[in-house]
Parts: structure tokens; C-alpha cells; sequence
């Protein structure tokens, strides 16, 4: 598998000053957002949120690519999903990661409970669906597990 180069001095040049809290009210609202059963329907916001190499390890032991989730997304009936601990770690200036408990409930079935985990990197994208490119860094999930409890 190929791998593709990425520049962090070339991304973090272009960062607009954010603090702590910032990031992290921020990187909360992107994983909310992808909570929302409205957002959840609509592939090409989500595919801006998941960057190509996405992967996910589900709590049934199969492992999804951004392909398999987009899929997913699009038969899934409505879930409400909930979440709390939000806790955010830089791991570099421009990657993070973030961890918090989430609740969700189908209908009429018990609500189930999981600790999760995702990996955000912020990067310049070169193209966005054919779009010019994007002057502005985004931030993109590349890595989400979920282990029920």
C-alpha cells in the first residue's frame, strides 16, 4: 500500500490560533455532528470528516474503511447517540486525540454503552469533490474505535 507524504510544517504555517478549550469544544462538535441522524444521512459530509485512510474498529471485531462507513450510514436506521467525559490530547500540533462515553438507543431496544476513541489530523485539503482547493486546514478523522460496556 502506498503511503502519502504529509507536511506538518506546511499545515501548521497556516493554523489560525486556537486554544485548548477551542480545540476541544471544537473537535466535540465534529464528533457530535456525526452523531446527528440528519448528518449521519448525508455521505458528503461525512466523507469530509473521515480522511481516506480511515479506519475503524467496531465493537463486533470488523474492521470498516471510510467506503464501508459511508455505506453503512446510508441503510442505518435512526439512533440516538449521546456523549460525555469528552477528554482531548494533542499528540503532535496537529493531530489529536480524543476519548468520552457514548449512549445510544434504537427505538425501543436498551440502551448500549461504549467507551470510544477517535484520532483527528488537521490538514490542508488538495481537493474536496471537485472543489478548488481548500485555503483553510480542516480536520479529519483517520482512526474511531468503539468498545461497548
Amino acid at each position: 500500500m502506498a503511503t502519502q507524504a504529509y507536511s506538518f510544517e506546511a499545515v501548521s504555517k497556516h493554523l489560525k490560533p486556537m486554544n485548548h478549550e477551542q480545540l476541544v469544544d471544537h473537535l466535540e462538535n465534529l464528533e457530535n455532528f456525526l452523531f446527528d441522524p440528519v448528518a449521519r444521512r448525508d455521505s458528503s459530509a461525512v466523507s469530509n470528516l473521515l480522511g481516506d485512510e480511515f479506519r475503524e474498529f467496531g465493537s463486533s471485531g470488523r474492521i470498516y474503511t471510510k467506503l464501508d462507513i459511508l455505506a453503512e450510514l446510508s441503510i442505518e436506521q435512526p439512533v440516538t447517540i449521546t456523549l460525555t467525559d469528552f477528554s482531548c490530547q494533542l499528540v503532535s500540533p496537529t493531530t489529536a486525540l480524543v476519548t468520552y462515553k457514548s449512549f445510544s438507543s434504537h427505538d425501543n431496544r436498551a440502551a448500549t454503552q461504549a467507551l470510544r476513541s477517535s484520532v483527528w489530523v488537521l490538514r490542508k485539503l488538495s481537493r474536496q469533490y471537485g472543489q478548488a482547493p481548500s485555503e483553510e486546514p480542516t480536520w479529519q478523522m483517520i482512526f474511531h474505535q468503539g468498545t461497548r460496556f
